[in-house]
C-alpha cells in the first residue's frame, strides 16, 4: 500500500450520518486523504437524519485506477440508493478485480451484494439485513469483518471500530492504535 493512498467514501441520499462522518473524521485524523463523492450529480447530499453534507466531488468523477479503498454508509435509503446505482455498481466490481479494498456498514453490504463481491466471503451487517447476504455470503456476528479485501461492519454503534480497522487495513496499523489510544477506543488488530 502507498503512502498516500486514495480512499474515497460514497454518499447517497439517506446516509447513516454517524456511519459517514466518523469513518471520514478518522480517517483524516490519521492522515488519510478521503475524497466524499456524492451518488448523483448534486453535491449536496442529505442523511437519513436529515444532516446535509456537502461532497467535495461525484460519483461520476472517480476513477477506479486512481482509487486503493471505496468506502460506502449505510443507513435508509441510501443503502437501497447505492444497491440500486448500476454505475457504483460497476466500480465495485472493478475495484474487486483489482483487489482494491471495498468498505461497507450498516445496511450498505447489501451493494457489495447487488454487486456480486461476497461470493463466499465473510460478511457481517446490520442483522435485520444478514437473511439478505446469506445466499452468497458467509456471515458473522463480528462487529467488523475483514476477509482479504472486503471490510464490512455492522452500524452506528460500530463506526468507530470500523474505521480504525479501516487505517490498519491500509497500512497504518500504529497510527490506528495511536487514534484508539487518543479517542478511548479498544486497540484494533487485523
Amino acid at each position: 500500500m502507498s503512502s498516500n493512498p486514495k480512499v474515497a467514501i460514497v454518499l447517497a441520499e439517506g446516509f447513516e450520518e454517524t456511519e459517514a462522518v466518523t469513518v471520514v473524521d478518522v480517517l483524516r485524523r490519521a492522515g488519510i486523504n478521503v475524497t466524499v463523492a456524492s451518488l448523483t450529480d448534486e453535491t449536496a447530499v442529505k442523511g437519513s437524519h436529515d444532516l446535509l453534507i456537502t461532497a467535495d466531488t461525484t460519483l461520476s468523477t472517480l476513477q477506479e485506477d486512481q482509487l486503493d479503498m471505496l468506502i460506502l454508509p449505510g443507513g435508509m435509503p441510501g443503502a437501497k440508493n447505492l444497491s440500486r446505482n448500476e454505475d457504483l455498481l460497476s466500480l465495485v466490481r472493478q475495484l474487486d478485480e483489482r483487489d482494491c479494498f471495498l468498505a461497507a456498514i450498516c445496511a450498505a453490504p447489501l451493494a457489495l451484494h447487488a454487486a456480486g463481491v461476497l461470493e463466499g466471503r465473510k460478511a457481517t451487517c446490520y442483522p435485520a439485513f444478514r437473511k439478505r447476504l446469506t445466499t452468497t455470503s458467509r456471515t458473522t456476528d463480528s462487529r467488523v469483518e475483514r476477509d482479504a479485501h472486503i471490510i464490512t461492519s455492522q452500524g452506528p454503534a460500530t463506526a468507530l471500530p470500523f474505521a480504525l480497522q479501516l487505517v490498519h487495513s491500509l497500512g497504518f496499523g500504529e497510527k490506528a492504535d495511536e487514534l484508539a489510544d487518543a479517542m478511548l477506543a479498544h486497540k484494533v488488530g487485523v
